[in-house]
């Protein structure tokens, strides 16, 4: 297969391959981006990553696979605009957010999505939907994620929660500062450009 200079094979539908256009997008990266369904990897990917995981970026003879060490990659690979603060000390505590939303969030999607029984995925989305709640008030501190400027966090939280929908899953009146955040993102063009064909149809919650 022949690939420009900066390849990223991606998961038309999963939020770790949806943070990492997020980032492409906010940083205008002139990048290929191949939809890959997982469990059929073409032959390039298997060849690159022995993991056979998605996502997956190639920049010319380097291939970086898991989606943090791609958006921190890119981050300092394409410096402006910067999507991290520069105080270790803040940067720390967006990392450890980062690490929590994985935990807390990315993992009950992953169980949802790993079963198509109605029964099995009810209590997971209920689960879901309490975790994203919990953390509402947060987002009344400042318009993103603890700063005045869109960050590797904000990237983190919205495949989730642009997922809401699709889940059943609905904000609350007394959850506006989490309202509020999700329109100020979806506002962005960079939100709207990270979207594959299948992530568009999901909606917004």
């Amino acid at each position: 297969m022949r690939r420009g200079v900066m390849t990223l094979f991606s998961a038309p539908a999963e939020p770790q391959s949806h943070r990492t256009r997020i980032v492409v997008a906010e940083k205008g990266i002139d990048i290929d981006v191949i939809n890959v369904v997982p469990g059929k990897y073409p032959e390039d990917l298997l060849d690159l990553n022995p993991y056979n995981s998605l996502p997956t970026l190639i920049d010319r003879e380097l291939v970086i696979y898991d989606a943090r060490i791609i958006i921190d990659y890119l981050d300092e690979r394409f410096p402006h605009p910067p999507l991290m603060p520069v105080d270790p000390a803040l940067r720390a505590q967006f990392r450890l957010a980062m690490y929590r939303i994985e935990r807390d969030w990315y993992s009950l999607i992953d169980a949802i999505e790993a079963t198509t029984d109605p029964q099995q995925q009810q209590p997971l989305r209920q689960l879901l939907g309490e975790k994203i709640l919990e953390s509402a008030d947060i987002f009344k501190i400042k318009p993103f994620f603890l700063s005045d400027e869109f960050s590797l966090v904000d990237a983190a939280i919205m495949p989730a929660l642009w997922r809401m929908k699709r889940y059943g899953i609905e904000v609350p009146a007394s959850a506006q500062a989490l309202g509020k955040y999700m329109a100020a993102v979806l506002a962005r063009p960079a939100f709207r450009a990270s979207l594959s064909d299948v992530e568009a149809a999901m909606g917004a919650g």
